[in-house]
């Protein structure tokens, strides 16, 4: 299956992608996640899945997230700010975004 890339535009298509990854990897219904979601108290992820949620938009995005920072993240919402903050304009999003192969 040949996934295609679009670049990203916007916070929203973020969103998407990391809605989409949580649906996903841990079959959290879609109507829990909003921006202003908790990861920890409202998803109830551990610290390995924020670790492995950590690898997986390093990968995807092609950014790094210090161990600092990921301590500082703890609604959906930071997540889309930080990636959007390290972004660079030329970054590419699975238009298949958040499927997990």
């Amino acid at each position: 299956m040949k996934v295609q890339n679009q670049k990203v535009k916007n916070s929203d298509d973020i969103f998407l992608f990391l809605k989409n990854y949580f649906i996903q990897e841990f079959e959290i219904s879609e109507d829990r996640i909003l921006p202003e979601t908790n990861l920890y108290q409202d998803l109830e992820l551990d610290s390995i899945d924020a670790f492995n949620m950590a690898s997986m938009i390093e990968m995807k995005m092609d950014i790094e997230i210090e161990d600092g920072d990921l301590k500082k993240i703890v609604t959906v919402q930071d997540i889309v700010d930080y990636i959007t903050q390290n972004l660079s304009h030329n970054s590419i999003l699975p238009s298949s975004a958040g499927q997990l192969q």
